[in-house]
């Protein structure tokens, strides 16, 4: 009687190998609706609680993702040491410096009725 292999061979990926949580996300942003869903929920969440630094992280990643900080300065007409100073944890953007980021994201700012 033969012996029949009933293994299979799988493609195992070593874990290193795998993409993290930001990699995933980063992915994620290159695509306008889930980049926009992303940024509203962020707007949102700013409004709650006031978190700016959450806020300013959703801005960095949506940088990251839309092309990375370089090309999102020069369409901000922004360098990129005070794009990266604006965004980072303890940033302050101007309102002025806010839209140009929003602009250079695809985005704009709108008012709606609560």
């Amino acid at each position: 009687m033969r012996k029949i292999n009933t293994t299979t061979k799988t493609n195992k990926k070593n874990i290193s190998e795998l993409p993290t949580r930001k990699e995933l996300l980063l992915k994620s942003l290159q695509n306008k609706k889930e980049a926009q869903a992303y940024l509203q929920a962020s707007l949102n969440a700013y409004q709650q609680d006031d978190n700016k630094e959450a806020l300013l992280l959703a801005l960095r990643n949506l940088a990251q993702a839309q092309g990375g900080m370089t090309s999102i300065a020069k369409k901000a007409n922004m360098n990129r040491e005070a794009l990266y100073r604006t965004l980072s944890s303890r940033g302050n953007p101007t309102l002025t410096n806010f839209g140009k980021i929003l602009g250079a994201l695809g985005f704009q700012l709108v008012a709606k009725l609560s």
